[in-house]
């Protein structure tokens, strides 16, 4: 579903190493490696929101992308309710987990942030991407959210190919089927 070769991705000048790597359809591949390094901007350039300064970005034809970004953008005062939202973003066909759905009712201004985080996540996986981008899914999550986002990352796993970006490595072990170091040798 993706490959990149050789890729180097940034912004102004380069900013990732060099990654070569696949992600077929039931895998969920990891990115790790230290702060700053370009995991991020690496998604960002598959996405095309980053430039790619060296090698190659490859998707298959008419793949529909999911993209949960690191801090999702949260209006200050919108008076739509979790499940209308879920609705808007055509991510409502899916029952979502109990812990989540006792908060559609209430408006996503009034959720907290790991809430609101979670209310993303799901939306991402309950849409319509065949390939799926998550970029720190566990920001702002409690212990019991961060269960909720595996669980429901390894349910979607065979109908996906899934990228995710993280800092917290025991997240990574738990979610994925193999894990990428950036900036190892082998990229």
């Amino acid at each position: 579903m993706l490959t990149l070769v050789d890729a180097v991705a940034g912004y102004a000048a380069p900013v990732s190493p060099l990654a070569t790597f696949s992600v077929a359809r039931g895998e969920v591949v990891g990115l790790a490696g230290p702060n700053g390094i370009g995991k991020s901007t690496l998604l960002k350039a598959v996405i095309g929101t980053a430039s790619l300064f060296a090698g190659r970005i490859e998707r298959a034809p008419d793949t529909r992308i999911g993209y949960l970004s690191q801090q999702p953008v949260r209006l200050p005062e919108v008076p739509l309710s979790g499940s209308e939202l879920l609705a808007a973003l055509g991510a409502d066909r899916l029952t979502p987990p109990a812990r989540l759905a006792e908060k559609l009712a209430q408006r996503i201004d009034r959720l907290s942030g790991g809430e609101y985080q979670l209310l993303m996540l799901w939306a991402t996986l309950a849409g319509e991407g065949e390939l799926i981008l998550l970029d720190e899914p566990t920001n702002n999550l409690d212990a019991g959210h961060v269960q909720i986002a595996v669980d429901e990352i390894a349910a979607a796993r065979p109908q996906r190919a899934t990228l995710v970006v993280s800092h917290d490595r025991a997240f990574l072990d738990a979610v994925c089927t193999r894990v990428i170091e950036l900036g190892a040798a082998h990229g």
